[in-house]
């Protein structure tokens, strides 16, 4: 062989082993959603990595839908995940194999790590999600990235200061001057760590105190939320009063686990009965003309049937004209008093974007509601996700843009006093922005990757 045969050969050796493989832990619903979003902007790089995935909480149908490769073990533990939340949902998961699991999942990480080495193969890690992909990755002895979507600093403190705690216990959260521990610090400045991506600009600023290569590039929690539509085209030309008032838009978010996301339903629909009961007071009726629609999101993994008979049962009836345009040809439309409910599966961002405000008791949907910059009140469940302690975690991240009540008829006082105090409504549309950040946070991570993996 040619000595300049041998260096082409050589060349196209070293283009291969440098292509990054990136194998991507994340540990619940919502972080394989993130996941996916950075994954499909690092697939329209110009140099995309090879990717395979590895969910340690469920079955990874978000990868798979994207056909990326699932590795390992996996299953789904009857906690779904939330066992921070429960003690009782982790002695569940202990039942359910949680321990032989785990074992597993390590087991498979480190053999692919040590595979890629063994074949000289440029390889990295990114996990999504808490401190167990973040420890994972750790554990691989390779280098990795953090996307850390479970903590903010929002948690403890806002840019005034540390939160009022009502309980010692409870101040321990930020014991070591940040919400993320000294061992999670350790992690995140260790030296194959390549980049931090916090999920927003407070607890970036905080985490870069030590040297820890954290990057503000916002929250992919943001990202594809747009309607395909402007605005403007949502609402129906027919529509009376439409050059004096619009109606009330409230969307309603009950989640999307079952069964819990059913009894969150009869719990919102409780809430509205009490909305569309309660004569509403001149501030409201001069913006709504008296009228009220509710945008119901429906997630895919609920049964759309069982949702509206519910509905039915809450004295709601079918309706042939809806009062709006969404782009969900199967959207059902029904009527009780003055009021309407549209409940669709089709046109989640479109309920996101065209309501005022919304009823939710959910985890991601909620925050990326408030990130629009729009008020939501909130109720706490029985879990195992919305409990009233995922309820006033939730409320203490999102500040001022949530408002916690205990009871649902305590809904419509709120909505009163939303209207009554304008200034309250601006403070909440900042507030929402601040703390959940710009859409492109994906791609910006996707960016970063590139440049700090090869």
């Amino acid at each position: 062989m040619s000595d300049v045969s041998a260096l082409s050969t050589n060349s196209k050796i070293q283009e291969i082993n440098s292509h990054l493989r990136l194998l991507v832990l994340s540990n619940g619903h919502g972080e394989d959603s993130i996941a996916v979003r950075i994954l499909q902007e690092l697939q329209r790089q110009p140099h995309p990595p090879e990717i395979f995935a590895l969910p340690l909480v469920g079955e990874g149908y978000a990868y798979r839908k994207l056909n990326i490769p699932v590795i390992g073990s996996v299953r789904t533990m009857p906690s779904g995940g939330f066992i921070y939340m429960d003690g009782w949902q982790f002695l569940r998961d202990l039942g359910g194999g949680l321990i032989q699991l785990t074992f597993n999942q390590i087991q498979t990480i480190r053999s692919w790590a040590n595979s890629q080495q063994k074949f000289g193969k440029n390889h990295a890690i990114l996990a999504v999600g808490d401190i167990i992909p973040l420890l994972f990755a750790w554990m691989s002895g390779t280098k990795y990235a953090f996307v850390g979507t479970a903590k903010s600093e929002y948690h403890v403190r806002d840019e005034n200061g540390l939160l009022p705690r009502s309980s010692p216990l409870a101040r321990l959260g930020h014991f070591s001057g940040s919400v993320y521990h000294p061992w999670e610090r350790w992690l995140m400045s260790h030296r194959n760590c390549k980049a931090v991506f916090p999920r927003d600009s407070l607890t970036t600023n905080i985490l870069q105190q030590w040297p820890i290569p954290a990057f503000d590039v916002g929250n992919p929690m943001m990202d594809g939320l747009e309607p395909i539509f402007p605005t403007a085209r949502f609402y129906n030309s027919n529509s009376e009063n439409s050059g004096l008032a619009r109606p009330l838009m409230i969307t309603v978010l009950p989640g999307s686990r079952p069964p819990e996301a059913y009894a969150n339903w009869q719990k919102i629909l409780m809430a509205v009965s009490a909305l569309i009961t309660v004569p509403q007071e001149q501030s409201v009726q001069a913006y709504t003309g008296g009228k009220l629609v509710f945008l119901g999101a429906i997630a895919s993994s609920l049964h759309f049937a069982s949702m509206h008979q519910i509905l039915q049962s809450h004295g709601w009836h079918p309706y042939p004209d809806s009062p709006v345009t969404i782009p969900d040809a199967d959207a059902l439309t029904f009527k009780q008093k003055n009021a309407y409910f549209i409940l669709t599966q089709k046109a989640y961002n479109y309920c996101l974007h065209m309501a005022d405000m919304a009823i939710a008791m959910a985890g991601t949907a909620t925050e990326q509601f408030v990130g629009l910059g729009k008020p939501a009140i909130t109720i706490a469940g029985k879990g195992p996700q919305f409990n009233p302690k995922f309820a006033k975690t939730q409320s203490r991240l999102l500040g001022p843009s949530v408002i916690l009540v205990e009871q649902p008829n305590e809904v419509p006082q709120v909505v009163r006093s939303l209207f009554a105090n304008p200034d309250k409504l601006h403070v909440i549309a900042e507030n929402g922005l601040r703390r959940m950040g710009k859409a492109g946070a994906a791609r910006r991570i996707a960016e970063c990757l590139i440049e700090t993996m090869f």
